[in-house]
């Protein structure tokens, strides 16, 4: 299986390829992973100018000898090439899995939203550099190969679940890219910020018209956790149960998904 690694956001270090390929090798040898040149260019903040990371985007899905796309790592950019790339997906682009998570929210939203190929949130390559990165990346490269179930979060219970980043998803409120989460589970999770914006992001989930209708809210992992002052004064698990009581849906407690060595797969829809 042809797997190809695009970097829709910033760049990566070739190290990283060179990583996640020795990896791949040794453990999934029926797996060639390709990695676009574009992923190590570099303008300013991106991985390549706009044009450039769109038309690798498209270089990948496009291509019917690929069976994969890989997103490289986050970091803020996909939104600006979503006009671009969505229009351009040629039939063999419905044939694919594409994973990652964090800040390529965005494009998996705009996937699932128009019915492309099967949007997967998991593990990026970058993801190669964590303590135990070779776990971490399995859990991508097993689902995208055989669909190994190990490296499923283990919550998902046989019913539909989306998961994003709280950023993201709250900047996906009120566009067009924001799929319809009826009967959804939704996971949410988020790194490096102060309790209080993570607070006034779930008062925009809690009352955005586009999510009414799931099932259920779960939380994910919250690190890297800036200090409030004066001290934010309440847990985590208060504010869910407050905003998810705003938002008529239970709490469903939480998940395995997050910017950590322990993030897990979360296919779109039903795994």
């Amino acid at each position: 299986m042809r797997i190809g690694v695009v970097a829709p956001g910033r760049p990566i270090d070739p190290i990283v390829a060179a990583r996640a390929g020795a990896f791949a090798a040794i453990a999934y040898p029926a797996i060639d992973l390709v990695f676009h040149p574009q992923c190590f260019m570099s303008e300013g903040h991106f991985a390549g100018s706009d044009a450039v990371r769109a038309a690798a985007f498209l270089d990948v899905a496009n291509d019917p000898s690929f069976g994969a796309v890989w997103f490289a790592r986050g970091g803020y950019g996909s939104n600006r090439i979503l006009a671009e790339v969505m229009p351009k997906l040629a039939p063999a682009a419905r044939n694919k899995s594409y994973a990652g998570y964090s800040d390529v929210g965005f494009l998996l939203a705009a996937l699932y939203t128009r019915g492309i190929g099967r949007p997967v949130h998991a593990p990026m390559a970058t993801d190669i550099n964590r303590a135990k990165g070779d776990e971490t990346v399995a859990r991508t490269l097993g689902w995208l190969l055989r669909r190994d179930r190990q490296g499923l979060e283990p919550g998902l219970a046989g019913r539909p679940a989306v998961a994003f980043n709280l950023a993201i998803l709250q900047a996906l409120v009120g566009t067009p890219w924001l799929p319809d989460l009826a009967d959804h589970v939704l996971m949410i999770e988020e790194v490096s910020e102060p309790l209080y914006n993570v607070d006034r992001m779930l008062f925009t989930i809690a009352n955005a018209t586009q999510l009414k209708g799931v099932a259920g809210v779960r939380l994910g992992l919250v690190n890297d956790i800036q200090e409030n002052e004066p001290p934010w004064g309440e847990t985590l698990e208060f504010m869910m149960d407050r905003w998810c009581r705003d938002m008529g849906v239970p709490y469903l407690g939480r998940a395995q998904i997050g910017h950590a060595q322990a993030n897990m797969v979360v296919p779109f829809g039903i795994a």
